[in-house]
């Protein structure tokens, strides 16, 4: 099978017209049997020629190797290169069954990669699985109790489960593709394999997350939901056991001497607890800002112009980044097309923001996140907690400034660029549930943050025309972008406990679903090969 690479596809193609491609591009007419895409994007540098660009992989009949070996010099094809495989460690070896804490995107990983390897591992999730925790979140979100131990943080798929299920990555690791192809073997639809921005959308994940656990346990690993990694004993240095807590607060010494820790960047009481042990961490940059929402009609007018309409193209998107003339950054980040601002809090008292889109993206606002980067010196204090502190006093500012009942702080656009306090909404109604109270951001996120974030505004609607639209809408805070802190480890995986792999955003080493699966079965592969040593 043959690769052409950078094809330029018109928006109204079907599966002939891409036959006719390959046909001309390799001059084999008549001799293409099927085509596939492998990589689709969408070109709209020029909005009176928007079109998509392709990777496809064609097979012909006949001798492949003599057709790429006519091409012209600087043609864009070459040989398909094999998927990369899941990797094998029969020699490793468990006494005690391997715990993984943590059913986000890293832990789902790294235990799936344990069990192919038949460790059996024992996964602890502090929330429920992806059914109930769904009603759970559904009910906060009309009015109901807060469920701290299980809600958009917290539970079975991780922050990711009420997201817009996006799986780009900034990284380049061959597991990537290999994730993507567990996913699309657990029900994820075909097309996250080659849309450069593939996404799931949060209608679809939790049956994908569901089988993806169900895969594990068939394995001879084991789920336990509701379960808290609550405190580690040590001997000697080394891992000995695992205290878990149940829902009831029933506690469990669990004999462990190996754990993949992925409890994601809002497990709070487990960073506090792993400093009190005396387990090595640092702080780490990352950023604060608010939720911004447009009507998707306008993005989809500024990004594609005449051509918005065009069935083929969808909901767009949008990511922008500027650096200004205080010294800062901002960026968007996270852009849920058609999507909604969800209530995002993993404690009592405080409000976090989120963005979510279901797979149609189908919604009439779209939203993103407006983030200003928040560097160690910025928290006040030196331990690697500091972060931490500084992130919960802002989202307990809000939570009081949004009325006390987890509504959040809302602002026009224009009045915040003004520096008013808004009375109601504009062109764009607020997404956000269980509410939102008009008011002014200044009062629940640092100076420095909202200076950033004025200037941010304007020149973005430059690179944007609209983005900073009177009517324009935000919702304070976001404050969970990523880990305040990194766990840090050796080149061997482990922490400065050995036995402890820690993983995934709240380590510290991943930004978002897909990178955390990566690094998820990057540690289990550690694991595994430490016991393969181990065995020799």
């Amino acid at each position: 099978m043959i690769r052409l690479s950078n094809v330029k596809v018109p928006l109204g193609y079907d599966e002939k017209a891409l036959l006719r491609l390959a046909e001309a591009k390799l001059n084999a007419r008549g001799r293409v049997e099927c085509v596939r895409i492998a990589k689709k994007s969408v070109d709209a540098r020029d909005k009176g020629d928007v079109h998509f660009v392709m990777a496809l992989d064609v097979l012909l009949r006949g001798d492949e190797q003599a057709v790429l070996a006519r091409l012209p010099r600087g043609a864009q094809a070459a040989p398909v290169k094999p998927e990369p495989s899941l990797r094998s460690f029969p020699e490793a070896r468990f006494e005690r069954r391997p715990l993984v804490a943590g059913l986000g995107p890293a832990g789902l990983f790294a235990a799936y990669t344990l069990a192919k390897n038949g460790a059996k591992p024992i996964v602890v999730e502090r929330g429920q699985d992806v059914v109930r925790r769904a009603l759970a979140v559904e009910s906060f979100w009309a009015g109901g109790a807060f469920n701290p131990r299980s809600n958009v943080q917290f539970g079975e798929g991780g922050a990711g489960a009420f997201s817009d299920g996006k799986l780009t990555t900034g990284i380049s690791d061959p597991r990537c593709a290999l994730a993507l192809r567990i996913l699309c073997d657990c029900g994820a639809p075909e097309e996250i394999l080659y849309l450069a921005k593939p996404h799931i959308g949060t209608d679809r994940l939790p049956g994908v997350v569901k089988n993806l656990r169900e895969k594990i346990v068939a394995l001879g690993g084991e789920v336990r939901f509701e379960t808290r990694l609550a405190d580690l004993e040590i001997e000697d240095g080394h891992l000995a056991a695992a205290v878990l807590e149940s829902a009831d607060g029933a506690r469990e010494t669990l004999p462990a001497d190996a754990l993949i820790l992925a409890v994601g960047h809002s497990a709070r009481d487990t960073f506090e607890m792993l400093h009190a042990l005396g387990v090595n961490m640092e702080r780490k940059p990352f950023s604060l800002g608010a939720r911004i929402e447009h009507s998707q009609r306008m993005i989809d007018r500024s990004q594609y112009g005449a051509a918005a309409s065009h069935p083929a193209l969808g909901a767009a998107d949008y990511k922008l980044s500027v650096k200004l003339p205080n010294g800062r950054s901002a960026y968007t980040f996270c852009m849920c097309p058609g999507g909604t601002v969800v209530a995002a809090a993993s404690e009592a008292g405080g409000v976090v923001t989120n963005g979510m889109s279901a797979f149609a993206r189908d919604g009439k606002n779209a939203n993103s996140a407006l983030l200003v980067g928040v560097e160690p010196d910025d928290f006040g204090g030196s331990d690697p907690l500091a972060g931490v502190r500084f992130q919960r006093r802002w989202e307990q500012a809000a939570f009081r400034l949004g009325g006390g009942d987890y509504r959040a702080p809302a602002q026009r656009v224009g009045d915040f660029l003004q520096g008013v306090r808004s009375a109601g909404c504009g062109d764009v109604e607020p997404t956000y549930r269980p509410g939102v109270t008009y008011t002014g951001l200044d009062e629940c996120l640092p100076g420095f943050v909202t200076e950033t974030m004025r200037l941010a505004l304007q020149k973005m609607d430059r690179q944007l025309s609209g983005f900073a639209a009177p009517g324009a809408l935000l919702t304070g805070v976001e404050t969970r972008s990523s880990s305040p802190l990194r766990i840090l480890r050796g080149p061997d995986g482990q922490a400065s406990l050995a036995g402890l792999y820690p993983c995934g955003e709240g380590a510290g080493y991943a930004g978002g679903i897909l990178s955390a699966a990566v690094d998820g079965m990057r540690q289990a592969e550690a694991l595994l090969a430490a016991r393969s040593a181990a065995a020799d």
